[in-house]
């Protein structure tokens, strides 16, 4: 009697500790659950545009890794002003973020919005999107030396094109034109589209953008491809040059990520985290961000901060020596 006791006696403990494991499963399942059914992702690009498609992009993938729905709201005016303040008044439950890039740091420094960057937390950082120096494919320029020298050559006759005067862009071409000790006049413009013009017509020596918006043009074999501005060749296109690699100090770090209303919890952004690294992984995303030449680089919430409070202090030193700011 007195084994069976003790038998049914350990059985009965056993059956205890599978049921507190179940329980414990089941509620670290529950904790991991993103907290908002629906999240809105908020950009002041228009659809089509860099971060639209970015954003699109993430929300595709990482919908079944976070298993919440998501939505992409275009919020336009005031060069991403309205697009903020926008995000700022959300509320802190993880269900509204704004898709981050250098405008929104560019835009506080310049005309002091009522909400500025710093009116957002940042949560992630996700890419950095190259930018590239190219000009026409029947150009006499080969190397992005032989514009440099073609500039000292014939002062005054080098026209560069660029977006508009504080864009990352802009900002591009005049430490370019610094580093190669280059006076050139660089004509700026609301977008791409008439910078392209430019160049294709020879009214500009070169002009620089993302690779995204110049792939319709590569293919078509109408532009060449000088240099890359990242810190690294790109990895779609390694027989690319840096900047650096061909004599000019020159990186400019086009970011991509999320920001969020303030007083969102540390807890929701690691979800953020974990999710983002997984998606990051996934064989078809990577097929998708490897043809658009974004490069990975995953910052976590602390390292999201430093990371913009670095590129507003740079952006800043940078409008300064070009005159805009004091």
């Amino acid at each position: 009697m007195k084994r069976k006791f003790v038998l049914k006696t350990v059985l009965a403990l056993g059956m205890a500790i599978a049921g507190l494991s179940s329980l414990s499963n089941a509620v670290a399942q529950t904790t991991a659950a993103y907290p908002a059914s629906r999240v809105t992702l908020v950009t002041h690009s228009s659809p089509g545009g860099g971060t639209d498609v970015f954003l699109r992009d993430l929300a595709k993938y990482i919908t079944p890794v976070m298993k919440t729905n998501f939505a992409v709201e275009n919020i336009r005016g005031g060069s991403g002003a309205k697009a903020v303040a926008h995000v700022a008044k959300g509320p802190a439950d993880g269900s509204m973020f704004y898709g981050t890039t250098p405008t929104y740091i560019q835009t506080t420094l310049l005309s002091k919005p009522s909400v500025g960057y710093d009116g957002l937390d940042p949560m992630l950082i996700v890419f950095i999107d190259p930018e590239v120096i190219f000009t026409r494919a029947d150009s006499p320029f080969k190397t992005l030396q032989d514009v440099m020298a073609h500039a000292k050559a014939n002062p005054g006759k080098s026209r560069w094109g660029a977006s508009n005067p504080a864009s990352l862009e802009r900002i591009g071409m005049e430490k370019l034109a610094r580093a190669a000790g280059v006076k050139v006049p660089i004509v700026s413009h609301e977008g791409g589209g008439d910078q392209m013009i430019g160049v294709l017509n020879g009214t500009y020596d070169i002009g620089v953008g993302e690779i995204q918006e110049l792939q319709g043009q590569l293919e078509a074999g109408k532009v060449r491809l000088l240099a890359t501005l990242s810190d690294k060749r790109l990895a779609g296109l390694p027989q690319l040059q840096t900047a650096k690699e061909q004599g000019y100090n020159v990186v400019i770090r086009k970011f991509r990520g999320l920001a969020s209303p303030k007083g969102v919890s540390d807890n929701i952004a690691q979800l953020w985290e974990d999710a983002a690294r997984k998606v990051l992984e996934l064989p078809a995303y990577k097929t998708e961000y490897t043809k658009d030449h974004l490069t990975p680089m995953l910052l976590g919430r602390d390292a999201a901060r430093k990371f913009i409070q670095d590129v507003a202090q740079e952006t800043a030193q940078d409008f300064k020596e070009m005159g805009l700011l004091k």
